[in-house]
């Protein structure tokens, strides 16, 4: 009979109950904003500059590992801090969905699709959810930083990408 394939939320061998839920809880007080996880972009222009706190696997931001996280199989969630008139480049995930869950501040959604452009305001407790293949953005539109909550569906997303004229597609990731 062949061996079960391990997954991420199976118990691991040799933990104990306790040992298993305890590692499936992400303390805020264990965590740090990342305002180098999308450095490349603010180095590019400061409005670009955002944080991320990842609570669930590393999100779509092209970092490699956090061992401070949890894994999961299908998904990833994180905060990302928003400050006042900043924003989040038109960038395009092709193979997950992400969702956007502001739970603090004003945000303007952007989406463009094949010539077509969308844009909304959200505020608190709003949520989008972007289907793949649809490029996104978000800007800051009000006076304070704001905080959304950030899900994309897998445990590692394939890195996103930016319209080919935008100045960020042009950028490699140190």
């Amino acid at each position: 009979m062949a061996e079960k394939q391990k997954r991420s939320w199976d118990q691991p061998e040799g933990a104990s109950f306790q040992q298993w839920m305890d590692a499936r809880v992400a303390r805020r007080s264990t965590r740090t904003y990342d305002w180098n996880a999308l450095k490349f972009q603010a180095d590019h222009d400061p409005k670009y500059g955002r944080a991320q706190m990842r609570y669930i696997g590393t999100g779509g931001t092209g970092v490699a590992s956090d061992s401070n996280t949890i894994s999961a199989e299908h998904f990833t969630f994180s905060t990302m801090i928003l400050p006042a008139g900043h924003e989040g480049p038109l960038h395009l995930h092709t193979d997950v969905e992400e969702v956007f869950f502001v739970l603090r501040g004003k945000v303007k959604l952007i989406a463009e699709k094949d010539g077509e452009r969308w844009e909304a305001i959200v505020g608190e407790r709003d949520l989008i959810s972007w289907p793949p293949g649809v490029y996104r953005g978000e800007v800051n539109v009000g006076d304070e930083e704001a905080l959304m909550c950030v899900m994309l569906g897998s445990a590692r997303p394939i890195t996103p990408t930016y319209p080919p004229d935008h100045p960020l597609a042009k950028i490699k990731r140190g």
